[in-house]
């Protein structure tokens, strides 16, 4: 069922993005009058369609249909979607109505800084999208962070590789000062820290960074977990523990002689002992008490914890809402272009953390959450654009870069270039989607 949540949740985000950026190629292509013979989302290879307007039962349904101009409808391969231009060299490689005299409502017709605008317009959908989710985020949840300042770690093995150690409170990074708990990991990346200034225990040090790691911390799961200590809360009603003795302030030190410093130290202990019985050495005060403890079929004792991190909120009426929104979208898109700078270079090992749907599957969560949903689409629509600006042939970003050729020189690139470069395009993006492909199942597999 958990798979199917994900995958419904993939399915409808991927559908949503690429509906939105087809039709920014789509709406200035009908203002400067250029045809648009299909828009589809999802690939038609071969000609196989889950669903199109040319269909005879939707025609009968639907008899004006039949004078519509362009073909909508749904392909069978869902990686994408497209947008059939008259008169301009894309996806589907048609290159026979190239070879019949120029008509004023192609592309390939129309001044050159229409042309820019339609290639552009898909990104610029997907940004302004991105910029209408974040407004909707601030104006409804608000901002809210983990503070860095005083938040302690707990390392996972890559970090712990690296010299960080559980406990750590992660001062500096260089120069910069963290602000939010949550992107230490990102800011270790994107900044080509060299240096990090910890406090452990009463002491400050200087740790170095090892950039031949930095690829693997790309790929790396939750590096930075929030350290909070075992103290307890309140014990839950109905737990097994109620009227065990455990009290407000107690903090569980050991478990079945077992060391616990941190919340995720008895996590694994617990899970070890379901339905057992367990003997906790807990300190009161100056006292250190032995209570035993009951452990239920799933691994937990039934208390809450106190320690909560410190939390930063902002919260935004309608107003406010629209400059953060932007700011916000600002901030994400310059993170995600430190990203690809990283991935461009190979020295870094970034490539290794390229994914393919696999891995955006993995990103939503287990049940619907209209935040997380809505943040993760956000994300993804900034990606998607950014990529798309990628000056390779076959993405928006090389028909932007030959567009631009043409306006700079004034010389327009030729049809058969156009239709090579494409083809190359095309290879290039089918390796990219083997590596996406190969690296997630390759962590599958670990």
């Amino acid at each position: 069922m958990v798979a199917l949540i994900k995958a419904l949740q993939v399915i409808l985000a991927l559908s949503i993005l690429i509906v939105i950026h087809e039709f920014g190629h789509y709406f200035f292509a009908r203002i400067f009058g250029i045809r648009v013979d299909k828009f589809f989302l999802f690939f038609d290879f071969g000609g196989v369609k889950l669903f199109s307007t040319r269909q005879k039962w939707f025609q009968k349904l639907f008899p004006a249909s039949k004078d519509w101009e362009t073909e909508y409808g749904i392909g069978w391969f869902p990686l994408g979607g497209y947008c059939k231009i008259a008169g301009m060299v894309d996806e589907s490689m048609d290159l026979e109505s190239l070879k019949q005299d120029p008509q004023p409502w192609e592309f390939r017709t129309k001044a050159a800084w229409k042309r820019l605008l339609v290639m552009a317009g898909g990104v610029l959908n997907n940004f302004i999208f991105a910029i209408l989710c974040y407004i909707a985020i601030m104006g409804i949840w608000g901002q809210a962070y983990i503070s860095n300042e005083g938040s302690k770690i707990y390392v996972n093995d890559l970090a712990y590789e690296m010299g960080f150690r559980n406990g750590d409170e992660i001062l500096k990074f260089d120069d910069y000062v963290p602000e939010d708990f949550g992107m230490l990991q990102a800011d270790l990346v994107r900044r080509d820290v060299r240096n990090a200034t910890i406090l452990r225990g009463g002491d400050t040090i200087q740790l170095y960074i090892d950039h031949s790691m930095i690829g693997d911390v790309l790929s790396s799961g939750m590096m930075f977990d929030l350290a909070i200590p075992f103290v307890v809360d309140s014990v839950m009603a109905g737990s097994p523990n109620e009227g065990a003795g455990l009290a407000r302030g107690d903090q569980v030190i050991a478990l079945d002689g077992r060391p616990v410093e941190f919340r995720q130290d008895a996590f694994s202990i617990l899970g070890e002992s379901a339905g057992k019985e367990l003997d906790a050495a807990v300190l009161r005060g100056a006292d250190t008490l032995r209570i035993p403890v009951k452990v239920d079929s799933t691994g937990k004792i039934g208390i809450y914890l106190s320690g909560l991190p410190n939390i930063k909120r902002t919260d935004y009426n309608f107003w406010q809402a629209i400059p953060a929104g932007f700011k916000y979208t600002g901030e994400t898109i310059g993170g995600y272009l430190q990203d690809l700078r990283l991935l461009a270079t190979p020295s870094s090992g970034a490539y290794k953390s390229v994914g393919s749907v696999i891995a955006i599957g993995q990103v939503f969560p287990e049940k619907w959450n209209w935040f997380q949903f809505l943040s993760i689409l956000a994300l993804l629509s900034i990606m998607l654009g950014v990529m798309n600006l990628i000056p390779i042939p076959g993405l928006d970003g090389g028909h932007i870069l030959f567009t631009l050729y043409e306006m700079v020189t004034g010389r327009k690139p030729s049809d058969r270039f156009l239709a090579a470069a494409q083809v190359i395009g095309f290879i290039l993006l089918i390796a990219l989607m083997v590596l996406a492909f190969g690296n997630d199942i390759g962590r599958l597999l670990r």
